[in-house]
């Protein structure tokens, strides 16, 4: 079954949208034209444009006003070269305070010889998300030290049905006694919502989407369709790793900690007394082999004790699945900071996982633009892991176009009344 929801506000889409991510190292924009007839979307224009060092922190906006400005200039790079600027923008979303999980309720029905209806279903599902919405505010506030935290609802997806423990696709007009649902739902604090809302108020932008980015990026390769897949995925960004764990063709949860690529080109540049940018091209020319062997080596050694703590986070977040028998020996990496030399020999590691219910050590992969199985690049500028971001935005705004079945039609009318 398809286990990935189309998320937010279905109303209809126009035939230009734009994709924003903003990262905590870039801004990147995609204009993209949506056919419907063949469920794609169509690259036409691409622009990239560096933050400055306050905009950002840990995922997070800190500047409005400065994010703007940066977004406004990427937007224009993309829309000289797509000769069009849509008005419709899909937002990514990340950060520590971004939750994701994946919640299941089991639902006795009294009169289990009576056909499921449409009120029936939308009354489990309302259990299913008050349940979670309820279990997410209770983590944020032990996080935060707050009582009481403001959060909304960002996306939610139906993971899996049963009906006296056979998996269906629609349960309308089914029998049965006992229905379980599972559900992902991806949260936020309203602090958090309210800056990108206001960004692309300002941008002059309707607001198609906000989108959790570790929810875009596992969806955004093809796999709804295979009940059997499972995989973890890793998105490095500048400030923070974003997870999310796919287990026979379910999405379980995200996680998230505030650790990216912006911390070794800090390290760099407080070792060699350089600027941040000095640094982030040192780090560039490391990644990618291109500096004197004593160099590679000093950077190596320098590196190597905050990878490892990179590495300790990953764990940390992996061992908070605590309902996983056993994790996804594949990782599908992406995002600028996965590019940082040894990242990827780190995971495919034997060491790390010994705490983990691994069976094997991991098989290590890049996601590649050609893997966004729905979005084609007709400008030859999305090349490499770090544009992953951005074309999952563009994949689920695919999504919001599309067609949808009557459990997915419930559970977009109860996220909308959850968000308002």
């Amino acid at each position: 079954m398809r286990f990935f929801e189309k998320i937010l506000n279905k109303e209809k889409i126009g035939s230009y949208a734009l994709a924003l991510d903003i990262g905590t190292e870039v801004v990147k924009a995609l204009i993209f034209e949506i056919d419907l007839e063949k469920g794609k979307g169509n690259v036409i224009g691409v622009g990239r444009e560096k933050q400055k060092l306050g905009n950002m922190q840990s995922g997070g906006v800190t500047n409005i006003e400065g994010v703007v400005n940066t977004c406004e200039k990427a937007i224009m790079i993309a829309k000289e070269e797509a000769q069009i600027l849509p008005d419709q923008v899909i937002l990514g979303i990340a950060g520590e305070l971004v939750k994701g999980t994946t919640t299941t309720v089991q639902y006795e029905r009294a009169k289990p010889k009576s056909k499921i209806d449409l009120s029936e279903l939308k009354n489990i599902v309302h259990k299913v998300q008050w349940k979670a919405f309820d279990k997410v505010r209770k983590q944020l506030s032990w996080e935060t030290g707050h009582h009481e935290i403001d959060v909304k609802l960002i996306n939610a997806a139906i993971v899996d049905v049963k009906i006296d423990g056979y998996k269906i696709t629609n349960p309308l007009g089914f029998q049965g006694k006992d229905i379980t649902v599972s559900i992902f739902n991806a949260f936020a604090p309203l602090v958090h919502l309210g800056a990108l809302q206001t960004i692309a108020t300002e941008l002059g932008m309707d607001l198609l989407s906000i989108a959790a980015e570790p929810y875009a990026v596992a969806r955004c390769i093809g796999t709804e369709d295979s009940v059997e897949y499972s995989a973890i995925f890793i998105d490095i960004g500048g400030g923070t790793t974003d997870i999310a764990v796919v287990r026979n063709g379910g999405l379980e949860g995200t996680k998230m900690f505030a650790l990216g690529g912006r911390a070794f080109t800090k390290r760099i540049s407080n070792e060699f007394g350089i600027t941040f940018d000095e640094a982030e091209k040192l780090k560039i020319n490391y990644s990618n082999n291109n500096l004197q062997s004593e160099k590679m080596y000093k950077i190596k050694n320098l590196l190597d004790s905050d990878c490892r703590v990179w590495l300790s986070g990953v764990e940390l977040a992996l061992s908070e699945f605590t309902n996983i028998d056993l994790l996804p020996t594949k990782i599908k990496l992406c995002g600028g900071g996965s590019a940082l030399l040894g990242i990827k020999s780190l995971l495919e590691s034997d060491k790390w996982i010994k705490n983990l219910p691994f069976s094997k050590a991991p098989r290590v992969e890049f996601i590649k633009p050609e893997n966004v199985t729905n979005i084609i690049d007709h400008t030859n500028k999305l090349i490499d892991q770090q544009d992953i971001a951005p074309m999952a935005l563009a994949s689920l705004a695919i999504d919001l176009a599309g067609e949808e079945d009557v459990i997915h039609g419930v559970l977009r009318r109860v996220v909308k009344m959850m968000q308002t």
